[in-house]
């Protein structure tokens, strides 16, 4: 049946809906064929599902818990070989969308998360004509993330998501990527936040998962902090407070008050050591550099102090009164 057989305008022109269409595939939320297993005509033949995945925002990098937080736009595309028809026969329509429930869906999952997305799934989907089903949805990630602190806060970071079926194997289902990810997520960044983008690779391997080979496809994000705000708000203060200290020297030891004003600098410096205490994560390969540069400027103003204190003895005792003879 065509479009051209169902309805026709007063003039005589043909009339289409993307009923029509539906009413010509029996396309339906009562067909099982569409929905309830892989649209293939040969179980043999696995289904290939193009992933693409678009970076839109780094919304945060949570160094104590080791969590990445990106915002993502996920485009699946898969082949449905009972969905085709003649664009031809039914005006020019090419895609008609429906809701997502009413055809079969890749069951992939991102091996990192940690969170359920927030973020509502799109309630429709596309088909075209030549079978091609496509779905696009928005998602607020929240994903594990090893975070390497060595050289904060001038380091580059590397996160990974990998997409991977949850019960279908190599055989059933195959992953392939779209080469413009990478170069369309550097387009669409729109809000940096503290971190920037680099860049982002894809590589594809197989898996074997409680005996079960997979498919898998991950995105390697990396991505460098804007260390500005750390200089100016942590470096830099620690070091005037050493400058502080080595000022000191020109305060007279007898009143008292060098000593006071070296022990209140250095009560500074451990409430700075705190504050990146509560930034960095516990778990470290490497000792951070900005931990050594603390912990030595800690330890050079600990030496002035005692120097301090020593002088201070030497004097009271030289000051004291002579012994008498007898």
């Amino acid at each position: 049946m065509t479009c051209s057989e169902l309805h026709v305008s007063a003039d005589g022109g043909r009339l289409c809906s993307y009923q029509d269409v539906l009413n010509y595939l029996n396309l339906t939320k009562s067909n099982e064929l569409f929905f309830m297993t892989r649209p293939v005509k040969d179980y043999q033949q696995p289904t290939v599902v193009s992933v693409e995945l678009l970076l839109y925002a780094i919304l945060d990098v949570i160094e104590i818990a080791q969590t990445f937080v990106p915002y993502v736009w996920i485009d699946m595309r898969w082949q449905n070989q009972y969905i085709r028809w003649d664009p031809d026969d039914f005006c020019g329509i090419e895609t008609v969308s429906l809701p997502t429930d009413v055809l079969w869906k890749p069951d992939l999952t991102i091996e990192e998360m940690t969170e359920k997305d927030k973020a509502p799934p799109s309630p429709h989907l596309i088909i075209h004509s030549d079978g091609l089903v496509r779905v696009q949805n928005d998602h607020m990630l929240v994903s594990t993330c090893r975070i390497q602190i060595h050289k904060f806060p001038f380091d580059h970071q590397t996160c990974n998501l990998s997409f991977k079926s949850v019960v279908h194997s190599v055989k059933e289902i195959q992953l392939v990527h779209s080469p413009c990810s990478s170069k369309t997520s550097d387009m669409t960044m729109r809000s940096q936040y503290e971190w920037l983008f680099v860049s982002m690779t894809v590589t594809n391997k197989t898996v074997d998962m409680f005996d079960l080979k997979q498919d898998m496809l991950i995105y390697t994000i990396t991505m460098k902090r804007q260390s500005l705000l750390y200089i100016v708000n942590f470096l830099l203060p620690i070091l005037f407070l050493l400058s502080l200290d080595i000022a000191s020297f020109f305060i007279s030891e007898r009143e008292g008050e060098k000593l006071g004003f070296k022990v209140t600098v250095l009560l500074a410096v451990t409430v700075m050591q705190l504050l990146l205490n509560e930034i960095l994560p516990s778990s470290s390969d490497q000792i951070p550099l900005i931990v050594v540069y603390c912990i030595g400027i800690f330890g050079l103003m600990m030496l002035s102090l005692l120097e301090t204190i020593l002088v201070m003895y030497l004097m009271e005792k030289d000051d004291g009164p002579p012994e008498g003879k007898d």
